[in-house]
């Protein structure tokens, strides 16, 4: 699966409010209409983990990939 480009997720989490867990940051995008893509890569994400900003999202992200 090719790489999303960080900017690219943290568009469709504009207005999420942080600290948030994952299950939060997938039902924003979703509502935001993020593709498939964005989605997969959000779902790969720690389960347990509570992402305190877009920076701290974007780098966990960049560890799965």
């Amino acid at each position: 699966m090719p790489k999303a480009n960080p900017v690219e997720i943290q568009k469709h989490l504009k207005g999420v409010d942080y600290p948030a867990k994952k299950q939060d940051l997938i039902q924003h995008a979703k509502k935001q209409g993020a593709a498939q893509q964005i989605i997969s890569l959000l779902e790969k994400v720690p389960e347990d983990k509570e992402f305190e900003s877009p920076t701290a999202l974007n780098k966990a992200l960049g560890e799965i990939v």
